[in-house]
């Protein structure tokens, strides 16, 4: 009988100690894996945002050159380097258009918009260099990219890999470790973008179960 006991108390402990080494591995990863949403290190919090897969924007885009002045609403969803798109919320007169990226193929879907039509007049959202996914490659493969803080914000710097006159500035909070918005200037075309994410849902590919969500006030100017 005693020997059951103590078979049954060292089972019991053996246990709770498994339930105590659970919590601690449990709670040191998920902090190491998201700053996004929490406080945390300016290093963290950048480290975070370059870690970032699996996400979806809302943003305000504004275009601007010696030409015109343009202003889109757009959706952007990324899964991985073979499957992200764009989705066009705004203007009324070619909302619904979706741009698909897989596997290297760029197709449009939902629009009696040609092809061609879109790429004529529409070229400058069809470019990649919008995608926050983008930006964070660029910042990658960059050696001399660099981040700063100013107050309450991050500020990461970084040139377009694509086009070497492309200077792209992404500001976080630093409070939330969202991004607030991004600008892009090009001094050769003298053409000058900006976005600014309203809405920010991210799920990392590494805690598939979160997901976390940011909706910035809409009445922020750009």
């Amino acid at each position: 009988m005693k020997r059951k006991k103590i078979i049954g108390l060292g089972v019991f402990i053996v246990i709770i100690i498994a339930i105590i080494i659970y919590f601690i591995f449990f709670h040191q990863n998920t902090g190491k894996i998201s700053k996004i949403g929490h406080t945390g290190s300016s290093q963290e919090i950048v480290d975070s945002i370059l870690q970032l897969k699996n996400f979806e924007t809302t943003v305000n885009v504004e275009i601007k050159s010696n030409k015109n002045q343009n202003q889109y609403v757009i959706k952007q969803t990324y899964i991985d380097d073979n499957s992200s798109s764009q989705e066009i919320l705004e203007p009324s007169d070619i909302q619904g258009v979706k741009l698909s990226k897989k596997d290297g193929k760029l197709t449009i879907e939902n629009t009696k918009l040609n092809l061609s039509t879109v790429l004529e007049n529409y070229q400058e959202i069809t470019k990649n260099e919008l995608d926050l996914s983008c930006f964070i490659h660029d910042y990658q493969a960059d050696q001399t990219a660099r981040y700063e803080e100013k107050q309450d914000q991050i500020i990461m710097k970084t040139k377009s890999q694509v086009n070497k006159n492309e200077q792209k500035t992404l500001i976080i909070d630093k409070n939330t470790g969202y991004p607030i918005k991004m600008e892009i200037k090009d001094a050769n075309q003298k053409q000058e973008i900006n976005i600014l994410y309203k809405e920010v849902k991210i799920s990392k590919l590494e805690e598939k179960t979160n997901v976390a969500f940011l909706s910035l006030p809409t009445n922020q100017e750009i």
